[in-house]
């Protein structure tokens, strides 16, 4: 049985740490129990085809103690608990030292212990923190692994897979799959007798659509969040275009495209579909408490898929989900977030071995649900698909099922300085929006400063 060795874990942007959790179960020794090649049937031990049923455990003798660093709420720390006791059942000599808090201060934090050597055995990351982190020697390449299948990506999309990969070497598993997408007040638009926005509208309908909204509400309520400063908004109004974000670890756009874009919302302002430039600003924090379609001041605000669960909590009104403007092919099977070792492990191959568990196994896909998005694996969300039952979640894996057969190429991705890039993006559109910037201005100025950062 657990015992219970600490207090309940809350979240707080100060980190949290927890003892190691116990250990459970028998030892099953080196053993690892895969099931077939993809499209194999169920299997009587409860495994499933492109999923692990079991876990290696280390040559090393005597009791070994992993270090996990993530960043979210309470919700996803009971989760990924239980996950890795799961683990423990099945490896008794390992258990885990456990640290999360808040997105706010995360990558703070980790580039302090990165500075000491310090960073924790497995970590979660996100794309934009991704290739810097390859580039200054932080993360263990899992190529080999992945060659070998000690790392079993067979039931990872090659989207996925690819965009995991920097310079051409695996560094990172996608712990969920995620898209762009416009979550709605469903309840708001009944009321207001207006439709809801739908899937593969062109940039200028969906504007079109908000100033509805806005004039059916008598202004009290408008119809979108001003995405002038949002790149996923631009990434993919650019990739409908034919072109994309970046070209390699340069911008893959120019002057007249960003001139385009911020003329887009210009006009989207000058039509009423969009709040005031203050209350954008508290939505460009990223906080789902404060997105204004949680609020009540807009009908819609743009959001990753995997947000829409949080985001219903803190609201009474049933909330919608669908893609943002544009063809489905804009988008790509896109990782929310991914697993990554530190290099400098004493214990590669049992960090690996747990990012196997935690990416490939039923039963770990089941307890996680849909919290860090859709299962990555495949056969993994088919699998657990059944035992879903928030609403929320439900309606993000309708959605994702609904364009996952449309999605385009994925990008590589994003390249060192990119974090720089998107606050370059959103101040650029700030300054627009109060008018101390004119378009021309306000996109020669970020060029100049993206192209410096991207140059670092």
């Amino acid at each position: 049985m657990v015992r219970p060795t600490t207090p309940q874990v809350q979240e707080s942007p100060v980190p949290v740490v927890r003892p190691p959790i116990d250990r459970l179960g028998a030892d099953p020794g080196r053993r690892r129990l895969l099931t077939a090649l993809l499209g194999a049937p169920l299997l009587a031990s409860g495994g499933l085809a492109g999923c692990s049923d079991g876990a290696a455990t280390s040559t090393q003798n005597g009791p070994i103690e992993l270090s996990v660093f993530w960043w979210g709420g309470a919700k996803r720390a009971e989760l990924t608990e239980k996950a890795l006791r799961l683990y423990s059942e099945r490896n008794p000599r390992v258990t885990f030292r456990v640290t999360w808090q808040g997105a706010d201060g995360y990558y703070d934090r980790l580039a302090s212990q990165a500075v000491g050597g310090n960073v924790p055995d497995l970590i979660q990351i996100d794309d934009a923190m991704l290739t810097e982190y390859t580039q200054r020697q932080i993360l263990l390449d899992l190529t080999d692994r992945v060659a070998d299948h000690h790392l079993d990506l067979r039931g990872l999309s090659e989207g996925l897979i690819r965009y995991g990969t920097v310079e051409g070497r695996t560094m990172a598993v996608a712990a969920g799959q995620t898209h762009a997408a416009v979550v709605f007040n469903r309840d708001l638009l009944r009321e207001l007798r207006v439709p809801e926005p739908r899937g593969g509208m062109t940039w200028a309908e969906y504007v079109s659509w908000a100033e509805q909204v806005t004039e059916a509400s008598d202004g009290q309520v408008a119809g979108t969040i001003d995405a002038s400063g949002d790149y996923r908004a631009l990434w993919l109004w650019l990739r409908s275009q034919g072109g994309e974000f970046y070209r390699g670890n340069q911008l893959g756009f120019g002057a007249d495209e960003l001139i385009g874009w911020f003329e887009l919302w210009q006009r989207a302002r000058s039509g009423r579909a969009t709040p005031g430039a203050a209350l954008v600003e508290q939505a460009d924090s990223g906080e789902p408490a404060r997105q204004l379609v949680v609020t009540g001041l807009t009908a819609a605000s743009f959001a990753w898929s995997h947000q829409l669960p949080e985001l219903q909590r803190l609201t009474k009104s049933e909330l919608g989900i669908v893609g943002l403007p544009g063809p489905p092919g804009a988008q790509w099977a896109r990782a929310s977030m991914y697993w990554s070792a530190f290099r400098g492990t004493r214990h590669p191959d049992v960090v690996t071995d747990v990012i196997n568990f935690l990416t490939t196994n039923g039963e770990v896909g089941t307890v996680l649900g849909h919290e860090r998005g859709l299962n990555a694996s495949l056969p993994v969300r088919r699998y657990a698909e059944g035992s879903i039952t928030d609403p929320a979640q439900k309606r993000v894996a309708a959605f994702g099922a609904s364009i996952d057969d449309l999605l385009g190429p994925a990008p590589a991705p994003p390249p060192k300085g990119h974090p720089k890039v998107r606050t370059l993006l959103v101040t650029a559109a700030e300054r627009i929006r109060v008018r101390r910037d004119g378009t021309r201005e306000a996109t020669a100025r970020f060029l100049s400063q993206a192209i410096a950062a991207l140059a670092v």
